[in-house]
């Protein structure tokens, strides 16, 4: 094979369904892993670059505090993503071409009507949300004006969604790799042009920018592969069938992803209620080091469900459950050996944001190992709960992530700071409480995964009817 084929073979979808189930889990994760570090860059340049300005770290905490209220807005969307992923592998592992091509005609139509209701109602809630956490006065004007901008601009970050979700769903990780390094320097560039003479404004508008070049460029490599699906212009008006089967699909994660924005948003006014505009850009910072921590766990999440979809479409039920203990057992060692290597890195990695602040870099390096252990839970938790999704049970995920987001973690944190408080222990000692719910939470999650997982009750939605269908071939097959 010349090096033109090569570079040809790597941006061509993969079929999962056939081969050593591990190898093509890893061809498909690995690149997938690059790219969601890509991805954990882009967002990390902003905060380092808005650290480092002028602004110093109260404009950090301000980005930060943005997240939650961000997240919450794009959370049922992103669910929609998730699904048309799932509805796509499954098609494609089928060989269903029309199918799949009214799958992507009708999830680019939802995308455009989304698009316009979050440009609308994103900057309208903006306010009413950001107060209800207790933003800090600070900071209060900078996260509105960095949300304003963002749903303006929200287009970009919708359609690249929905467009990557495509194409994994297609076994393509690898163009999303390619056009997430692309981006994440255009976003670098674009930080440091623009922050110092406009401040979270500049972040906010470089990152806006950016992901709408990544929507084109995601665009692009899907008309590539316009030979595996049929694409008409009949195919962006909605059909109940395919519109049904991805919110079908799609809402239970799109509903996980709101609980968790919800927890994010009551931990978030936990935190602010410390009064403390440190202990908030503190939180800031463990989450960007945390983001790299979580990379394979969320890579081999997402491509377990493209397994799973994949397999499942083609009814190929061994394959399913011999890649799905395989794919969890690599995510297990790849997250043991990630983990002690962002922890030793971490002091460096929160020097980036705020140099010289010794302070803040040992109060967030404290929070990083109280939580380090739940990183090789969540590797668990997430490669269980992308097989299940990508089996077409993306409820049983949803009601465990309601349970430990909402049943344990929120009022966890809120009790264990409350009997810090109560017993006059230090204020950074309260503090702590807030990431020990958290890892709580992670090592809960994982518990009721495995038990779930091995009941089988997710089987229920399309694996069982599809194992009667072979076994009715199978009899009929004897019985000539």
């Amino acid at each position: 094979m010349n090096t033109i084929s090569k570079i040809k073979s790597i941006f061509s979808p993969r079929d999962m369904s056939v081969g050593t189930p591990w190898k093509r889990i890893a061809e498909f994760a690995f690149p997938m892993l690059i790219g969601n570090f890509a991805q954990q860059l882009y967002n990390t340049v902003d905060a380092v670059v808005v650290g480092r300005s002028k602004w110093g770290y109260t404009a950090l905490a301000a980005v930060g505090n943005a997240g939650p209220v961000m997240f919450l807005l794009l959370s049922l969307f992103v669910g929609i993503s998730i699904g048309a992923g799932v509805l796509v592998s499954q098609y494609y592992g089928a060989g269903k071409s029309e199918d799949l091509g009214m799958t992507i005609g009708n999830c680019i139509t939802i995308t455009g009507i989304v698009t316009l209701f979050i440009m609308i109602a994103g900057p309208l809630l903006t306010g009413p949300l950001l107060k209800a956490v207790d933003t800090l006065p600070e900071v209060y004007q900078d996260s509105r004006v960095y949300l304003n901008i963002f749903f303006y601009g929200i287009s970009g970050a919708l359609f690249y969604n929905i467009f990557a979700g495509i194409l994994r769903g297609l076994g393509d990780s690898f163009s999303a790799l390619i056009i997430l390094f692309i981006c994440s320097g255009l976003n670098v560039v674009g930080d440091i042009l623009l922050v110092d003479s406009m401040g979270v404004a500049g972040v906010a508008l470089a990152t806006v920018i950016s992901q709408i070049i990544s929507a084109i460029l995601c665009l692009l490599q899907i008309n590539r592969l316009k030979n595996l699906f049929v694409l008409t212009r009949k195919s962006l008006v909605p059909k109940k069938k395919y519109v049904s089967d991805i919110v079908r699909l799609g809402l239970p994660s799109g509903l996980t992803q709101a609980i968790f924005s919800f927890a994010m948003l009551a931990v978030q006014a936990l935190i602010n209620s410390f009064g403390d505009a440190m202990f908030v850009a503190c939180n800031v910072m463990v989450m960007r080091v945390d983001g790299y921590a979580m990379l394979p766990n969320f890579s081999f999440g997402q491509a377990m469900s493209t397994y799973a979809g994949q397999n499942v479409g083609a009814k190929k039920l061994e394959r399913l459950y011999s890649g799905a203990k395989q794919g969890t057992l690599m995510a297990l060692f790849t997250s043991l050996i990630l983990t002690p290597i962002v922890l030793l890195g971490g002091p460096t990695l929160m020097g980036l944001f705020t140099p010289g602040n010794t302070q803040l870099i040992e109060m967030s390096m404290t929070m990083m190992y109280l939580i380090s252990p739940g990183y090789v839970a969540m590797s668990i938790t997430q490669c269980l709960s992308g097989v299940m999704r990508g089996a077409g049970d993306t409820v049983t995920p949803m009601w465990i992530s309601l349970f430990t987001s909402i049943i344990i973690r929120v009022p966890l944190a809120y009790a264990l700071v409350a009997i810090a408080r109560g017993a006059g222990a230090p204020v950074l000692t309260q503090q702590k409480m807030v990431f020990v719910s958290l890892l709580s939470a992670w090592t809960i999650g994982m518990i009721i995964n495995i038990i779930v997982y091995r009941t089988g009750h997710w089987k229920k939605k399309q694996v069982n009817k599809i194992a009667e269908e072979l076994e009715q071939e199978k009899v009929a097959i004897d019985a000539e």
